[in-house]
């Protein structure tokens, strides 16, 4: 083997050693280019694990809130009736121990109308002058058991 012939073999070898170091990068392009994108199964099943331990939490917050809502309300309209019920008495002249009826603090309610908007199905008595009004809930609001009467705090 001449000294020509060692040129042209080595020759030879270095651009077949470069064409498969080409299509070695080409290839793993090609890997990269050809991968698809998306969630796998594992990915969307921790996702909605979450989702349901948030909602797990929430929830009864949701419904607590819910519940202390719907007493504020009570309370609050026991307080007007309350103040219907006094200022009924101070207008007619009547003292503590006077049992007003629906008719007679309806005037001095908001939109003149006894019993006020009921917020869930309770019924609300009156009571005479001196001792405050209750309200009769059939459901369990809070610390009322149910059946329960709420008074004025």
């Amino acid at each position: 083997m001449n000294k020509t012939d060692a040129i042209l073999v080595t020759s030879l070898l270095r651009c077949s050693h470069r064409n498969k170091q080409k299509q070695k990068v080409i290839s793993n392009m090609q890997i990269k280019t050809n991968r698809k994108s998306g969630f796998t199964l594992v990915e969307i099943m921790i996702v909605v694990a979450i989702i349901g331990l948030l909602a797990a939490i929430a929830i009864p917050n949701f419904v607590k809130a819910r519940e202390q809502a719907q007493l504020n309300s009570i309370v609050n309209n026991l307080r007007i009736t309350e103040g219907a019920k006094d200022q009924w008495a101070l207008e007619n002249k009547q003292g503590t121990g006077s049992s007003p009826v629906a008719s007679d603090i309806a005037p001095y309610m908001k939109n003149s109308k006894f019993p006020p908007t009921l917020i869930v199905g309770e019924a609300y008595n009156i009571n005479p002058v001196g001792v405050s009004a209750t309200a009769d809930v059939t459901v369990k609001l809070g610390t009322y058991a149910n059946p329960g009467t709420i008074t004025l705090p």
